[in-house]
């Protein structure tokens, strides 16, 4: 299936708890429609692993690490959930009608 975004495109998150924050996309998996995505001005650092979405995940004690530990990894947000910053600049505030007054419900 085919994602509307590539690497290295700015976007906007438009769901979830981190909506309208732009950054760039760091990698994307076509297969199953997730792009995960960096914050904006962050590309100098990339030693350290700023993402959006963090997570941190309790690691079991195995012959490789016999401490365990926790280790933090990047989550991906939904294709659906990122829109190009270009377009999402050019979309406005929504429709209006002649007065220029938006047709949302009235309150």
């Amino acid at each position: 299936m085919s994602v509307h975004v590539k690497k290295n495109d700015v976007v906007v998150v438009l769901s979830g708890n981190n909506r309208g924050i732009r950054g760039t996309v760091i990698s994307v998996n076509a297969a199953k429609c997730r792009v995960v995505v960096r914050p904006a001005g962050r590309e100098a650092d990339e030693k350290k692993n700023e993402n959006i979405r963090i997570i941190r995940k309790s690691i079991r004690k195995t012959q490789d690490r016999p401490q365990g530990g926790f280790v933090e990894l990047d989550r991906s947000y939904h294709a659906s959930s990122v829109m190009l910053a270009e377009r999402y600049d050019k979309r406005g505030s929504g429709p209006a009608n002649k007065n220029g007054k938006s047709q949302g419900r009235a309150s």
